[in-house]
């Protein structure tokens, strides 16, 4: 059962994990067909069985592939419950609030009164208008409240009432520098309670609106170079954002995170840590995806990867990785303009700026030449053509002989359309 605004809720047997019992977060199977929680899985793995917990069959491999039918249909019921609890909740607030009652409301908020409820009330009232979200947001003292609230209260419920109101008032706010000094604030013992409140929901919010607002909180107030060190540098932070990423998670996870990762990842010293984190190979499955990573999502996900193979770590990693330099270049003339422009860029830097043969090798064998071609006789931009250019030249010099490269010319007719 799962208790949430004192409503106890009935999980179904298909969303448990037949060994922690608990609702699978992550949904793998292994070779006998049973599904697991990844975690757990790993673990039952990891100690040296080699068996399935459910059937106790031998293992003919112990690699497991993720269920991403079972994730979709969990999520969904998840963000119903979800749902159902918020109306519950706000059903208990007025259908109506007004100005006047938001006063009072507030004093009450300061005195330690109806926390949750009077939350509820702050969403109804913002849902009904921008006007509404703008009174919020310069309500005197309203903006600070809520960041005292994430300061001191660790209740996950309440947390993720606090970042709702927060994120529907964001973008009224206006003065993200004040807010920025608000929330990143130390206290006497050096501690961001803030951000850990932030993080708290970022890992165990039950909605994914409240965790997409948490990290659109977190990219209102990257504005400099030291809040992106202080972000970057609060533990776990940088591995939840790289764990949102995964195919596996919301689309609108996936793309508020790869969003945020962009705003923070500015100095060498943070794209250090990604790559670490192995961000190569997640942006790698992301490219790889198919149809289960939007446009929007692509672009991201090259935008990314394109700052962090910008330094010699970063394009080792990536030139290393022939699967992620050859899931590039398909990308190239078949998503947008902005995401060929990023896969052009990748790829110039590595195969023509610093001559990485094994990168050259996978644009190659991914039929890069004629993509190239193509793109030189497409509508791109002066720069992504120039790039273009040097490209040829390096795979001309390259190429055993230049007939070969010409075969190639002499069947490029036709322009490939986004």
């Amino acid at each position: 059962m799962v208790r949430d605004v004192n409503l106890y809720v009935t999980v179904p047997n298909l969303f448990r994990c037949p060994i922690s019992l608990d609702v699978m977060k992550s949904p793998v199977s292994l070779c006998t067909g049973v599904t697991y929680d990844r975690t757990s899985i790993q673990r039952w793995l990891d100690s040296g069985n080699n068996t399935c917990p459910a059937t106790m069959q031998v293992l003919n491999s112990k690699e497991f592939v993720p269920n991403r039918t079972l994730q979709r249909l969990i999520q969904i019921w998840s963000d119903s419950v979800q749902t159902q609890n918020d109306l519950r909740v706000d059903s208990a607030a007025h259908s109506v609030v007004t100005e006047e009652e938001v006063e009072v409301l507030v004093k009450e908020m300061r005195a330690q009164k109806e926390k949750v409820d009077h939350l509820s009330k702050f969403i109804c009232f913002a849902k009904e208008s921008e006007e509404n979200c703008e009174f919020l947001a310069k309500f005197d003292g309203f903006v600070e409240m809520l960041v005292g609230f994430l300061d001191g209260d660790k209740d996950i419920d309440f947390l993720e009432r606090v970042v709702r109101v927060f994120a529907m008032i964001l973008n009224k706010v206006g003065d993200y520098k004040a807010l920025r000094l608000l929330i990143l604030k130390q206290n006497n013992d050096g501690s961001h309670d803030c951000l850990s409140s932030l993080l708290l929901v970022l890992k165990q919010g039950r909605s994914v609106n409240s965790r997409v607002g948490v990290i659109k909180i977190i990219e209102a107030i990257t504005l400099d170079a030291e809040s992106k060190q202080m972000l970057s540098e609060k533990e776990g932070f940088l591995l939840e954002l790289v764990k949102l990423i995964s195919l596996e998670k919301d689309p609108s996870l996936i793309e508020a995170s790869l969003s945020c990762l962009t705003a923070i990842s500015m100095s060498k010293r943070v794209k250090i840590k990604l790559i670490n984190l192995k961000i190569i190979a997640e942006l790698r499955k992301l490219l790889t995806g198919g149809q289960n990573a939007s446009v929007s999502i692509i672009e991201k996900a090259l935008k990314l990867l394109e700052m962090v193979a910008s330094f010699r770590e970063g394009r080792a990693e990536f030139c290393n990785d022939a699967a992620c330099v050859e899931a590039v270049m398909n990308k190239v003339l078949k998503v947008s303009s902005e995401a060929t422009e990023h896969a052009v860029m990748i790829l110039w830097s590595a195969c023509y700026l610093f001559r990485d043969r094994v990168a050259q090798d996978a644009v190659v064998k991914s039929n890069g030449l004629t993509k190239i071609l193509l793109l030189m006789q497409s509508n791109c931009s002066p720069g992504a053509r120039q790039m273009s250019g040097d490209l040829l030249k390096i795979f001309r010099v390259n190429s055993k002989s230049d007939s070969c490269l010409s075969s190639y010319e002499t069947k490029t007719t036709h322009i490939m359309p986004f």
